[in-house]
This record gives C-alpha cells, sequence and structure tokens, in this order.
C-alpha cells in the first residue's frame, strides 16, 4: 500500500490551521524471551541472533518512502521501543540514528529515547548508546523482587535491576524506570519496598503500570491471583504518596516526573501531537491542512522486512472520521494532571468546542473535570475513575 501525497492533500472535511509537533518511533520487535503478561508486538529473538542489517535496511526504506508525507517539518523527539531495543548492537543503534539525521531535520535538543532491559547489557553497553546518539534510557526494571521478576517471566533479578539503574544513571543525564504494581502475590509492603528502592537510585523519571490481564497472552489462558481492586487502590495511592514526598510530580496518569524531566515523546502523543511510526507493526498518526490519517506497518517482522524492501511497508492507512475525532483528542489529553488549554482542541482537531461540550458538561456535573474558560483538566475523582471520564467523549454507536 503505497502514500500518495496527492491523496492527503487534496480537499476535505476538516480545516487544520498549522500542524502539530512531529515525533519520530522507531519500532525494533526482538525480545529475548516473551513475557506472560506482554501483548506488544514483539517476538523472541531466534537462536541465529538479530537480523540487524536487514531490518535496519528495512527501516530506512521505510523511512524514505514515507518521507513525502512530513516534508519540510522537524522530529522533536524520538522514541526507539520495542520489544527490546537494547538487544541491538550500540553500533547499529549509531547507524540508525545517523541514518535518520541524513534524512530528517532533529530539532537541536531533540530527546531520544531508547527502551532497555536489565539483563541485556554488559558493562559500558549503555554509555556506548549516549555515545550513538541516545539522550535518554527508559529501563524495564517492573520490579526489584525476585520472586515477583519470576511471576512476570523476566529474564532479570534483583541485582540485575539494580546494576542496570546504576549504569543507566551514570550515562545518562535523565533516564525513566518502569515499574508495575498489583503483582500476583504482591503486597502493599512489597509495593513500599519496590518504590523505596527505586527512589533510593534517584530517577529522574518513573512509569508505573498496574498490571492487566491483555488478551491473547499466557496470562489470559492462564490468570494469575493478583490483588483485588482496593488493595490496587491503595498501592496507587501509596505510590503517589512515596513519589511525591521524593520530588517526583505525577503528570500523567502513569508517568511521575522531576522538574524538567517530563517525557517529550510521550507528552506529544497525550497532547494530540503527530507521529511517524517506522518498524514491524508501528503506528503512524499524521496530519495535513484537511485530515487526520492513521497508518500501521506489517505486524510479523519477516514479512515488515519483505514489503518494506519492496516500498510497500504500510498495510493499513485509514482517514480519522470527524465523529471519532473528539474521542480520540480526550482519550489523551485527559490523561494529563493539568488536561489541555480549550484552544487546543481546535488546533489539534480542526472542530470547534462544540464537539465537546456536552461531554465536558457532563464530567463537570459528575465531578470529574474542573475547568474555566481557559483550560480544563481532571479532578483527583476523575484521574482515579479515568476511563469513565474517557467513556463521556465516546462517539454515539452506529
Amino acid at each position: 500500500m503505497t502514500a500518495d501525497i496527492q491523496h492527503y492533500m487534496r480537499p476535505g472535511g476538516l480545516q487544520l490551521a498549522s500542524l502539530p509537533p512531529l515525533s519520530l518511533y522507531v519500532h525494533l520487535p526482538w525480545c529475548i524471551r516473551k513475557c506472560p503478561y506482554c501483548d506488544f508486538n514483539s517476538h523472541e529473538m531466534k537462536p541465529g541472533g538479530l537480523p540487524e542489517q536487514r531490518y535496519l535496511d528495512a527501516l530506512i526504506v521505510d523511512l524514505e518512502a514515507a518521507l513525502p508525507l512530513v516534508w519540510g517539518r522537524t522530529i522533536h523527539s524520538v522514541f526507539i521501543g520495542g520489544g527490546t531495543p537494547s538487544l541491538f548492537s550500540p553500533e547499529a543503534i549509531d547507524r540508525l540514528l545517523g541514518d535518520i539525521r541524513a534524512r530528517l531535520p532533529l530539532e537541536p535538543d531533540c530527546e531520544v529515547t531508547l527502551e532497555a532491559n536489565p539483563g541485556t547489557f554488559e558493562k559500558d553497553r549503555f554509555r556506548a548508546f549516549r555515545a550513538a546518539g541516545v539522550t535518554r534510557l527508559s529501563v524495564g526494571v517492573q520490579s526489584f523482587n525476585d520472586a515477583h521478576l519470576k511471576a512476570l517471566g523476566r529474564v532479570h533479578d534483583r541485582a540485575q535491576a539494580l546494576a542496570a539503574v546504576q549504569e543507566a544513571a551514570a550515562a545518562f543525564d535523565t533516564f525513566n524506570l518502569d515499574i508495575m504494581y498489583a503483582l500476583p502475590n504482591q503486597t502493599l509492603q512489597d509495593v513500599e519496598q519496590d518504590i523505596q528502592t527505586a527512589l533510593g537510585l534517584n530517577p529522574p523519571h518513573i512509569s508505573i503500570y498496574h498490571l492487566t490481564i491483555e488478551p491473547n497472552t499466557y496470562f489470559a489462558k492462564f490468570p494469575p491471583v493478583v490483588p483485588e481492586d482496593d488493595t490496587a487502590y491503595a498501592m496507587l495511592d501509596r505510590i503517589t504518596e512515596l513519589t511525591g514526598a521524593a520530588g517526583l510530580e505525577r503528570y500523567e496518569v502513569s508517568a511521575y516526573a522531576r522538574p524538567g524531566h517530563r517525557c517529550a515523546h510521550n507528552l506529544n502523543y497525550w497532547q494530540f501531537g503527530d507521529y511517524l511510526g517506522i518498524g514491524a507493526g508501528a503506528h503512524s498518526k499524521l496530519s495535513f491542512a484537511h485530515r487526520i490519517v492513521r497508518q500501521v506497518r506489517f505486524r510479523e517482522p519477516r514479512l515488515y522486512m519483505d514489503n518494506a524492501l519492496a516500498g510497500q511497508a504500510v498495510a493499513q492507512d485509514e482517514e480519522v472520521s470527524r465523529a471519532d475525532l473528539p474521542f480520540e483528542f480526550m482519550l489523551n489529553a485527559l490523561r494529563l494532571k493539568d488536561g489541555f488549554e480549550l484552544p487546543r482542541f481546535f488546533e489539534r482537531t480542526g472542530l470547534t468546542l462544540n464537539a465537546i461540550r456536552p461531554g465536558l458538561d457532563e464530567a463537570e456535573q459528575k465531578g470529574l473535570i474542573a475547568r474555566d474558560h481557559l483550560s480544563a483538566k481532571p479532578t483527583a475523582r476523575g484521574f482515579d475513575f479515568l476511563s469513565d471520564l474517557q467513556a463521556i467523549f465516546l462517539p454515539p454507536s452506529k
């Protein structure tokens, strides 16, 4: 499926006054082992290792085919996700970022994040990623408790997690820790220990995720016993209390950061910015003067490489309907503690506030948002019941 720029530039149902910031997402889909809770597009590495060079070739052909859709636009952030991108050699990441910079203008202070897992690095590997142009590392710790790591199917243990975070702190000015809670047989005291261990390592940013049982995962077939909802709420309250006392502000429903260390890439998602996604299964959201388009790349790595190298990386390509835009915007914007400035809704969707006014009225009446004539943001109750708040803005069923 080839992208024809003329198709996107023709007159349409929207009128965007300007285009939002643009980010680049690169998907590297391989892991050492698939975790039982994971529903991401990740694939276990074959015994022969990674097809690094062929995959990089495919990524760059994919990027070149997409360039006409983002011509003249600057990249504000790059996120290399997976899978476990740190399985790729620093030389491969260096080549990837060099090839990207040769084809796209990056902001001078462009944030470049790489996801890394403990157990996939040796000493100085993180420094080599920094030398290759990565500016921010996101370390998938999940827990510092060996029993919980084993229950989650992680390939690392507590000692490796501690070593990886210390290495990240030595190599990077800013980095993130991923931590999960509501794990099988986890107690409130266990959560406190995990968070206090994490905070003892002085991370500038922590992402906190409730373990959810996703369809088509091993845990969906063989569900573990996880804490009751009330216990999980108490865990999250305690996490927010401990991180706040340590100087990390909860600025998004799952994200806590010290001043100056918020994730620019994720903020762009939540503010309904644009992103070009390359790599197996990657998603894109791209704005044009008269429409907003979503694309998905081929999901299976071999199929992706074959198609991308033939100039046909895109498997799905569709315009976002006017009816879906209000929900899509609000689904993201309401994840932010500070919500959004009302004019941004028009800037990012081309729609007037009338499209969300009934939903805002209902949410305010239910105590889920607070608003004035400039902005709207979730209340503490709205944050606690975010999915209920977001559902208010669902389009009417057809």
